[in-house]
């Protein structure tokens, strides 16, 4: 009797938790489904428009919703740490002492408005010292050492053909307007940007006394070089081209074909002793080498100004800000500007990343969710390697080294084992400026010990509270940093379907950036060799060419087009991580199921699912930059783009023919 009475209570017991986590994961929302919409004509706006209709744009923001739009309230949950922090007294050089006086410096606006552009005047006259060539290009070495970058774009990453190693590298930069096509379009929504970004110089030279003609002269003087500059820029499609990227020359050939520049000088002032660098945009170096003695030095110091100053503008005091603001609305829609708080709250997080980030993982990460992403990340590998199998285009030999390369996957969740050290980063409670500064200089000397050492494989190149994941092909490793680990992407509450459509769809694209239009230029040890036949990789260029003509003809604020060349690796990420992730997800036993919750099937889950992590509302005006400078495609695209090419998708809402979403079935995209 008793031993009925315990089994009896146990399937009660059972029974009630499974109540109770049905309950629970109907409590994770399904909400906002317009039912007026068919899912096969808008799928974006069937999963969506309800919550797209009435929602509201923060003043202080550029557009609201899911992925880089939730840093806002990220930031919101850092200030809090950092008010906190901030407040107590902390043992000088602990990261609590850090992180708090950096954000309390920035938060004394009254001792930064008191000192207007004082901290930026040192500088100044050392621009004016200068008299000849080497003279500014010694200032100029100087000036990278605080990330003061003006003409000189330097960095240090892994050799392309020797990924263990890390080698300086030089890239194009000097220009202020977004990317180069900002100066020579000219149509009227560009000539307002070319316009506002000429006030902005021309008010930061007012700013530190300058009367307003010279002022408005110095402006012109700046924007013609960086036009000269831009010429000589690749276009942003261009820049995807991995190879043309690579350029490793010896600092002895490069100091005779570009003599003005001083390579062997340069080099040393900047604190390199290396006997080859990799130059990734050549011709923009030839260019700065012929301007630097056809442009005169008093120009080219007026140049150097208006960079110190727009570097600067943000460090100093209130005018300056304003002023750096005048032009960020123009070119961006935000409408006014973010508080103070959160603008330090991100500093602190750029500044003193790591440190930042140890206070938010302790708070808000719960170590379950690294341990459940896991076994998401190895599900989703297993899908991933079944779609290869089965791929018709794809030799046996090359299906070989993809496995591989798959397999030789790194992966980070939620944040470092290993934390970056500050110890050299001076910060006092009342010195903004010199607290920028010298977090410049730590980041710089961080970097600059790395150049001719082994690549530390695990190192992140982002912080753990930001919302995003990345693939790093010279790694060959996928990141899933804590910010992105919560609702909508995931909850270690919700039901597999709302997971694997969340997070497993951000996991299957990173997964496939390994295998994109870049990606799959690399090596499982992450060189740039070729592992394809000749045959196959003409194949997969011939379907990533169609993911590039599909999303040509897809438009954005009613004419404007996306830019297929430029999306088409995040486009073709977004086609395979829907169909990776919902492989994976028919390998659970709720994927298997058809028991519908809240009105909807599993996969009908799965994809409302995919289409929430990607519910995004922005200015238009921020939405026509995005479109000219950003990879990805526009979050209506990110949805609609992949569901019309995925079979699945018409089963689950039974998309028809005469749907705006329908493709026949042999018009559907598969790469992978």
């Amino acid at each position: 009797m008793k031993r009925l009475l315990c089994i009896c209570l146990m399937l009660f017991l059972a029974g009630a938790c499974k109540q109770a986590s049905i309950m629970h994961t109907k409590r994770v929302v399904i909400t906002g489904i317009d039912a007026s919409k068919k899912p096969g004509d808008d799928f974006f706006s069937y999963a969506n428009a309800i919550w797209y209709d009435t929602a509201r744009i923060p003043a202080s923001q550029t557009g609201v919703g899911s992925y880089s739009f939730m840093n806002f309230p990220q930031r919101i949950r850092l200030q809090g740490i950092l008010d906190s922090v901030s407040a107590g007294n902390h043992p000088a050089g602990s990261l609590e002492q850090k992180v708090g006086d950096f954000y309390a410096s920035g938060m004394d606006t009254s001792a930064i408005n008191k000192r207007g552009y004082e901290p930026l005047k040192p500088l100044l006259v050392r621009i004016d010292a200068v008299t000849d060539v080497p003279s500014l290009l010694t200032l100029v070495a100087e000036e990278q050492k605080v990330s003061d970058r003006s003409i000189i774009g330097f960095y240090v990453g892994p050799d392309n053909r020797q990924s263990t190693i890390n080698i300086a590298q030089f890239s194009q930069t000097g220009i202020g307007l977004p990317e180069r096509e900002y100066y020579f379009k000219t149509d009227s929504s560009t000539l307002s940007i070319q316009k506002a970004y000429r006030n902005y110089l021309t008010r930061l030279f007012e700013l530190t006394g300058t009367d307003a003609t010279t002022a408005e002269k110095n402006a012109t003087v700046t924007y013609d070089i960086e036009k000269q500059l831009a010429t000589a820029h690749r276009t942003n499609i261009e820049r995807r081209d991995v190879k043309a990227n690579y350029n490793k020359l010896a600092v002895a050939d490069l100091a005779k074909k570009q003599p003005t520049l001083n390579w062997t000088t340069l080099l040393n002032n900047l604190g390199l002793k290396v006997d080859s660098v990799n130059i990734a945009q050549p011709a923009y170096y030839d260019k700065l080498n012929t301007l630097l003695t056809s442009v005169s030095i008093d120009d080219w110091k007026v140049y150097l100004k208006a960079h110190a100053l727009t570097n600067y503008s943000n460090f100093l005091s209130q005018p300056f800000v304003d002023a750096s603001f005048a032009y960020a609305k123009i070119l961006t829609g935000q409408a006014v500007k973010k508080t103070r708080a959160e603008d330090m709250t991100q500093a602190v997080d750029g500044s003193l990343g790591d440190a930042l980030a140890q206070l938010y993982v302790k708070k808000y990460f719960p170590e379950e969710a690294r341990k459940r992403i896991a076994v998401l990340v190895d599900n989703l590998k297993k899908a991933f390697e079944a779609r290869i199998n089965r791929l018709d285009w794809m030799s046996d030999s090359t299906k070989a080294k993809a496995k591989e390369k798959l397999y030789a996957f790194s992966q980070k969740i939620g944040y470092p084992d290993k934390w970056r050290d500050y110890s050299k980063a001076d910060i006092k409670r009342d010195a903004y400026f010199e607290n920028r500064l010298s977090t410049n200089k730590n980041d710089y000397l961080y970097s600059l010990a790395k150049v001719g050492q082994q690549v530390d494989r695990t190192e992140w190149h982002t912080t753990p509270p930001t919302v995003t994941a990345y693939n790093n092909p010279p790694l060959n490793e996928i990141v899933f940093p804590a910010g992105i680990l919560q609702a909508p992407y995931f909850d270690v509450n919700a039901d597999d379907a709302l997971n694997y459509g969340g997070i497993g769809m951000v996991i299957g694209h990173e997964i496939t950036h390994s295998f994109d239009d870049q990606g799959a230029q690399y090596d499982k040890y992450g060189n740039v060799t070729n592992w394809w036949t000749k045959a196959d990789y003409a194949k997969f260029k011939a379907r990533t060419q169609q993911v590039i003509d599909q999303y040509n003809k897809f438009t954005v604020l009613d004419s404007v087009h996306v830019k297929g060349a430029l999306t088409v690796g995040e486009n073709t990420a977004d086609i395979a991580g829907v169909a990776i992730a919902y492989d994976a997800f028919k390998l659970t036993e709720q994927g298997k199921d058809t028991t519908k919750l809240d009105g909807f099937t599993p996969d009908q889950r799965f994809f409302i699912s995919i289409a929430r992590i990607w519910r995004v509302k922005t200015r238009d005006a921020y939405m026509g930059m995005y479109v000219n400078t950003n990879p990805h495609s526009p979050a209506r695209w990110r949805v609609n783009g992949p569901l019309m090419n995925f079979t699945p998708f018409y089963r689950a809402f039974n998309v028809q023919p005469g749907d705006k979403m329908y493709k026949p079935e042999n018009e559907r995209i598969t790469v992978w």
